[in-house]
């Protein structure tokens, strides 16, 4: 069979026009209207897009912060303050989430309290301190020499701080005490009985004292704030140019018999080292190796005027003169007396500050060397960017950024709890 049947003309546009019942005008009227709707639904994706761009950023900004979602009104309270202008009052808004303080300025500074560097420790005093200082908008480079300590309020029922234990502080972590208003800022001397002289903020910590005072030597405790606060280990400070004439006996000078490796390696980081971390020489972690083998009930024990270390016979303590058969003609460290012989070389670009007379003694004031150097600032606002940021500063974009919130929180009186909302709203998204 064959089909008639013709197949289908493909109209033109002329021939629709002619198709259609409706009047020519009306047909321009129609396209009109079409445009105007296309033109009216791209206006309003684009101040949706806006729209839902501000709040995004805040559910962004809080989520780096606090690591929790927001509450529909606290989101809308941030979301209204990035469109008025004020992102920082949004960022503030995160803050005052109790996740910010229990979750995320525990994670970020308890791997600074143990030498492992693990997260996985239980809240400290180190850690309770710094969280204090950065919610109380303190001058953060009194961490590292103020008589200082935070510990909970007493209306929380926690155990009574104690000098051989952590109850204090795993009472807190184990009840999910807020630790925004709980702790309270005491005198570090008034509670663990040192003297005031001899308190050098978080490095006079029960937890620090634990972690870096215990056995060896005492140079741990100058490498991990290296580490922990200058941003670098101490490979990166290697000068062997510096005067060895403080290294102490127990470093030989000829390692296996080779003197060149102690005089191109050993030397480059002893002779800033060792002069540096005198300051700790009346410091010891006490404990009793055969019952508490791993020291959690020892505690910090230091040599006031008049305790005389019967190995040493004076002040000084018995770990400072151990292994002097390594080299005798080595250091003999008599007192607590430190120089920062890296205030010439090539660690003078660290900016140690010239107001400081770059010696003294004892802890307090070495650590106030660190913190009042430009390395110190710089350091603590890069641990900052990679923390809420997750990444490291990476392009020019970024390094122009970290510069920028440096001079922002010297100007601010070393208030880090600012470069947290700062380095939010830097990494919330356009």
């Amino acid at each position: 069979m064959y089909s008639f049947r013709q197949p289908a003309r493909q109209l033109k546009p002329a021939d629709n026009l002619i198709a259609s019942n409706k009047p020519l005008n009306t047909l321009k009227s129609v396209s009109a209207s079409k445009t105007w709707l296309a033109l009216g639904i791209v206006f309003s994706l684009a101040s949706t897009s806006a729209w839902s761009g501000a709040r995004e950023q805040a559910k962004r900004i809080h989520d780096r912060l606090a690591g929790t979602h927001p509450s529909e009104s606290v989101l809308n309270s941030m979301e209204s303050a990035i469109n008025s202008g004020t992102p920082m009052a949004a960022a503030n808004l995160a803050m005052e989430n109790d996740a910010f303080y229990n979750v995320t300025l525990k994670n970020f500074i308890t791997p600074w309290t143990n030498e492992a560097q693990t997260v996985f420790a239980p809240l400290n005093d180190y850690t309770a301190t710094v969280i204090g200082i950065i919610r109380d908008e303190s001058d953060f480079r009194t961490i590292l020499f103020d008589d200082v300590i935070y510990t909970a309020d007493s209306s929380v029922g926690a155990p009574a701080y104690q000098m051989n234990n952590n109850d204090h502080y795993e009472y807190l972590e184990d009840n999910n005490v807020s630790l925004k208003d709980q702790l309270v800022r005491r005198a570090q001397s008034a509670i663990t009985g040192l003297p005031s002289d001899a308190t050098a903020g978080v490095m006079t910590t029960r937890a620090a004292a634990k972690a870096f005072f215990s056995a060896g030597t005492n140079r741990a405790m100058f490498r991990f704030t290296l580490l922990n606060h200058m941003c670098d280990d101490l490979e990166a400070f290697k000068d062997a140019t510096r005067t060895p004439d403080r290294i102490r006996q127990d470093v030989t000078r000829s390692p296996g018999g080779d003197s060149r490796i102690f005089l191109n390696n050993c030397v480059g980081c002893h002779a800033g080292m060792d002069p540096m971390a005198q300051a700790f020489a009346y410091y010891e972690w006490d404990y009793n190796f055969e019952t508490d083998p791993e020291a959690e009930n020892g505690q910090l024990v230091y040599n006031q005027a008049g305790d005389i270390d019967p190995e040493t016979g004076t002040r000084v303590q018995a770990k400072y003169h151990i292994n002097a058969n390594n080299f005798k003609y080595g250091y003999v460290t008599p007192d607590d007396q430190w120089d920062n012989y890296w205030r010439e070389g090539q660690n003078a670009i660290l900016g140690w500050d010239e107001s400081l007379p770059g010696s003294g003694s004892g802890a307090k004031t070495m650590g106030q060397e660190m913190a009042y150097s430009e390395r110190f600032a710089q350091c603590q606002v890069k641990k900052v960017f990679k923390a809420v940021c997750l990444r490291k500063p990476g392009d020019a974009a970024d390094r122009g950024q970290v510069d920028s919130m440096v001079s922002n929180f010297i100007a601010s009186g070393y208030n880090l709890k600012q470069t947290f909302g700062e380095t939010a709203l830097y990494c919330m998204g356009n």
